[in-house]
C-alpha cells in the first residue's frame, strides 16, 4: 500500500546529506518540521521549515532534553489512519499526521571513546531521538522511518519512483532497521554501565554487534555466514589486509584464535605461532625472527600446510622468504618491512594482515549454542606463584622454570585434555582435543617422534590438568621427558611424583587449571 508523505519530521545530529535529502523533499511539497542544528541548518539551505516549538507551541525545556516529547508529536506519529475513533480524536485536538521521520541518535559512542567525562557521555544518551524512531517503527504501516545517511538514496529513489509516497514493504524494511538501531544503542548504554560499576555478569546480557563483512560462506559452502564487530569502535577492525583473496569463515577463526593466543607472549620477543583449525601446529620464541619461524615450523611441518602465520614482530625479509616456500593462507605481522611484503605480495592469494592497529578490550568469552550462550571471564592468570608446589627431589632452575611458563602457555590454548612438549622454548609435540590425557599424550609424543626425535631428550611437558594415572607420564618419560609442569589435584598425586623421582627427573604443581572446551 504506496502513502503518501504530506508532513516530515526531521532531527539529525549528523548532517551530512541533509542537502539532497530537504531538496528531494521540497520536490514533491513534503512539509518540514524540525527544530535547533537541523532546523538552522535546513533553512540556511535555503528551504521552507516549521520549527518545532511553532508547530507544537511548546517551547523546549531542559537545555533541549524535553523537545520532541510531546503529544502532537507523538499523535501525529502514532495515529492508526484507519482507525476512525483515531481520527476523531486528531481532528478534535487539531493534530495532523507526520508521515516521514527522520532522525539519527545523539553520538553516545563517539563520546564514550573521545572522552573520560561521566557527565558528557550521560548527556549523550538520546531520549527523544530513541523514542521518536520507535513509535514510527511500530506505526510502519502508515509512517516510514529513516535513521541513517546511508538510506537516504534509497527513500529518494523510493519517492521519486512512487511520486511522493513510500510503499508497506520499504516502511517495514526500513521499521526493521530502526528496531535494529534502538536496541544497539540501549546495548551499548547498558553495557556502559555494567562497565562503570564493574557488572561482569548481568541478569541481561545485550550484545551488539555491528556487520563488518559478509563470507563467501561459514565453515562449510553450505552455510551462510557474516563477520561481526562488537565495540564501541564498530567500523574498523584493526586488522588491515594488504593482499589477498577475502577472508572467509573459517580463516577469520584461526586468526582472532590466533590473536588471543599471540598476546600472551606480548612481553616476549620474536613469537611465532602457526595455527590450523583453532589449533597450535606450531610455536617458538627467539630472539631471532629466522629461528623463531624455523622452529615453529619444525614442531608439525605437515600441518602447518595451509594453515596461518601469527607473528608479534614486525616482519623481515627472511622470514618472508621462508613463508613462500610452503603454502600458508594468512601471514599476520604487526607490519611488514617493504622486501617482506614484496616477497609475500609474489603469491597471488595470500592473504597478508598487518595486526598493528589491532586492539581486543574485552574481558569475557562467548559460546554461543542455538538459543542459549555461556559467558566467563577470559584466561588471562598462567600462574600464581604462591601456589606453585615443587613436589619431586630435583627442583627445576630458573631457566627450565622459563620453559616451563612457556609450555604452560601453549597449554591454555590448546584444546583439551592438552599435553604440550617443548624444548629450547619451541614446541616438538603437541596433543590435545581428546577425551583421555592418555591419548593426549600418545598424540604428543608421536609428533616429537616424527619431527623432533633429536629433541626429545630432556624436554619439557606441560598438561593443562592433572594425571589420573601414572600412564602419560610413564610413555612420556620414556620418550625422553624430564621436566613437567601440571596442576595436580588426582587422588594419585603420589603415584604420579613418585614415577617422575624414579626417573631422576622433576615436577611442579601449578594449582591452576587450564582446560580449554
Amino acid at each position: 500500500m504506496l502513502n503518501k508523505i504530506k508532513n516530515a519530521l526531521i532531527s539529525v545530529s549528523d548532517k551530512s546529506e541533509l542537502s539532497k535529502l530537504v531538496k528531494a523533499l521540497s520536490k514533491f511539497n513534503i512539509n518540514i518540521i524540525s527544530s535547533g542544528g537541523t532546523y538552522n541548518e535546513i533553512k540556511k539551505l535555503g528551504h521552507e521549515c516549521t520549527e518545532l516549538s511553532y508547530y507544537t507551541g511548546f517551547e523546549e525545556m531542559l537545555d533541549g532534553r524535553v523537545k520532541t516529547l510531546h503529544p502532537k508529536i507523538h499523535a501525529g506519529i502514532l495515529h492508526d489512519r484507519g482507525n476512525q475513533k483515531h481520527q476523531i480524536e486528531m481532528e478534535k485536538n487539531n493534530f495532523p499526521s507526520i508521515d516521514l521521520i527522520v532522525v539519527n541518535f545523539y553520538p553516545f559512542q563517539k563520546i564514550v571513546l573521545e572522552k573520560n567525562d561521566t557527565k558528557k557521555i550521560i548527556e549523550n544518551i538520546d531520549i527523544g531521538g530513541p523514542t521518536l524512531v520507535r513509535a514510527a517503527a511500530k506505526n510502519f504501516e502508515n509512517v516510514l522511518i529513516i535513521t541513517s545517511t546511508k538510506d537516504y538514496k534509497s527513500l529518494i529513489d523510493e519517492i521519486e519512483k512512487n511520486k511522493g509516497s513510500s510503499s508497506s514493504k520499504y516502511r517495514k524494511q526500513m521499521a526493521a532497521k530502526a528496531f535494529a538501531l534502538t536496541g544497539y544503542y540501549d546495548a551499548m548504554i547498558s553495557n556502559w554501565f555494567n562497565q562503570e560499576l564493574n557488572i561482569k555478569f548481568p541478569e541481561r546480557k545485550l550484545i551488539f554487534g555491528r556487520r563488518i563483512e559478509n563470507l563467501r560462506y561459514g565453515e562449510n559452502p553450505h552455510q551462510n555466514a557474516s563477520y561481526y564487530l562488537s565495540d564501541y569502535n564498530d567500523r574498523v577492525s584493526g586488522l588491515k589486509q594488504i593482499h589477498g583473496k577475502e577472508l572467509s569463515f573459517n580463516n577469520y577463526n584461526d586468526i582472532l584464535y590466533g590473536l588471543e593466543f599471540s598476546e600472551s607472549f606480548n612481553n616476549n620477543k620474536n613469537c611465532t605461532i602457526i595455527v590450523k583449525h583453532a589449533s597450535p601446529c606450531g610455536v617458538s620464541i627467539n630472539a631471532s625472527q629466522e629461528k623463531s619461524f624455523k622452529n615453529a615450523l619444525a614442531s608439525d611441518p605437515i600441518s602447518a600446510y595451509g594453515g596461518i602465520v601469527i607473528s608479534n614482530y614486525k616482519m623481515k625479509e627472511q622470514v618472508a622468504k621462508l613463508i613462500n616456500k610452503i603454502f600458508i593462507e594468512v601471514v599476520l605481522a604487526k607490519g611488514f618491512d617493504p622486501k617482506s611484503l614484496a616477497i609475500l605480495k609474489s603469491k597471488k592469494n595470500i592473504r597478508i594482515i598487518d595486526t598493528s592497529k589491532y586492539l581486543n578490550k574485552t574481558n569475557v568469552n562467548v559460546k554461543h549454542f542455538g538459543n542459549s550462550f555461556l559467558m566467563q571471564d577470559k584466561n588471562k592468570i598462567l600462574l600464581n606463584k604462591n601456589k606453585i608446589q615443587y613436589v619431586t627431589k630435583k627442583k627445576p632452575n630458573k631457566t627450565q622454570m622459563q620453559e616451563l611458563e612457556f609450555a604452560f602457555t601453549v597449554c591454555k590454548f590448546v584444546k583439551s585434555n592438552a599435553i604440550v612438549i617443548t624444548k629450547d622454548f619451541s614446541t616438538i609435540g603437541i596433543g590435545g582435543g581428546q577425551p583421555s590425557r592418555l591419548d593426549s599424550a600418545d598424540i604428543a609424543i608421536k609428533k616429537a617422534k616424527q619431527f623432533n626425535r633429536k629433541k626429545l631428550k630432556n624436554a619439557f611437558v606441560a598438561s593443562d590438568a592433572f594425571f589420573p594415572f601414572a600412564d602419560g607420564v610413564k610413555n612420556l618419560i620414556k620418550s625422553g621427558v624430564r621436566t613437567f609442569i601440571q596442576p595436580g589435584g588426582s587422588i594419585r598425586d603420589d603415584e604420579v611424583i613418585k614415577t617422575v623421582n624414579q626417573a631422576k627427573g622433576s615436577m611442579i604443581l601449578s594449582r591452576i587449571r587450564h582446560f580449554n572446551h
